[in-house]
């Protein structure tokens, strides 16, 4: 049986469109800082399979503001879930990473897995990256003391028809959605524009979990298409899909950049994956804006 923490999430509710035989469990269900409701549903539900998708997150400025809330609660479900997975001999894990595990500033671009620990990462979201790290860190440790099937993927930044959208826990993308959507003369973005991101679409993750699991892979991976764009040009490119490109670009430089690049190469995934596609990050973002639409309406 396949257990899924944090299924109400982005990557949840898109990985329970196309792995529905799966137990999708939420914290309204379980609260995973706590060691002893752990331990209860693991023990209740007796799964061969877990797949970590729980995690507090939420965009820079929050990340900024709250440090301690998402350095502690992620490490408490990190360790707690990965604990109770080894006392209950479960087979396999797969948790999720971050790029912003990566340090702030490398010398090689794209980043790959085995530069994680190359340097500091970066201030703004500094709390969020060092529980990932802890968290890479506690699974590399038990399959090498235990010889466990367990790993962790690494995507880029996210955003699908399932994400929050309200300005200060939203992802890039989606917030942006929210913004063109509502815009009337432009579009305010935080900084300069000039940070390279990667963005992928949320179904794309879940597709690859999912043949992770029916092809019992083993190994970290990134997780990410092999575009990169500047913030502006994923702004012209969101106006483009959304049919409004009319709109004018307007930028607030009293709000943070955040990390220039943080890109990361995925070959060493792709190189086991089969034919695989990344969804276009302009069809991606029409979708997800067309869902909003439709639900705003």
């Amino acid at each position: 049986m396949i257990l899924v923490t944090g299924g109400n999430g982005l990557v949840g509710r898109h990985l329970n469109d196309i792995l529905p035989e799966a137990l999708y469990i939420s914290s309204k269900d379980y609260d995973l800082i706590d060691r002893y409701q752990t331990d209860v549903m693991l023990d209740f539900y007796k799964p061969n399979t877990v797949i970590n998708l729980a995690a507090k997150v939420g965009g820079i400025l929050d990340n900024m503001n709250n440090p301690v809330q998402y350095l502690e609660e992620n490490t408490l479900i990190n360790t707690n879930l990965l604990r109770s997975c080894h006392n209950h001999n479960v087979d396999k894990v797969i948790s999720m990473g971050s790029t912003c595990m990566y340090p702030d500033v490398l010398d090689e671009y794209p980043m790959k897995e085995e530069s994680i620990f190359d340097g500091s990462p970066p201030m703004e979201n500094f709390a969020y990256a060092m529980s990932k790290r802890v968290m890479a860190t506690q699974i590399d440790s038990y399959v090498k003391e235990h010889n466990k099937n367990w790993s962790y993927l690494i995507p880029c930044n996210l955003y699908g028809e399932y994400d929050k959208y309200e300005e200060h826990h939203s992802h890039f993308v989606s917030a942006l959605i929210k913004k063109i959507y509502e815009a009337k003369n432009g579009v305010e973005i935080w900084g300069t524009g000039k940070p390279l991101r990667q963005f992928m679409y949320a179904e794309d993750l879940a597709r690859v979990i999912k043949y992770i699991i029916e092809n019992n892979i083993k190994g970290n991976f990134n997780v990410a298409p092999n575009y990169v764009h500047s913030i502006e040009e994923i702004t012209k490119i969101g106006l483009k899909a959304c049919g409004k490109d009319n709109l004018e670009i307007h930028y607030d430089n009293t709000k943070p950049d955040g990390q220039y690049r943080k890109d990361v190469d995925s070959s060493k995934l792709m190189s086991v994956l089969k034919d695989f596609e990344f969804t276009s990050l302009e069809e991606g973002i029409r979708r997800v804006y067309d869902n909003f639409s439709q639900r705003h309406n």
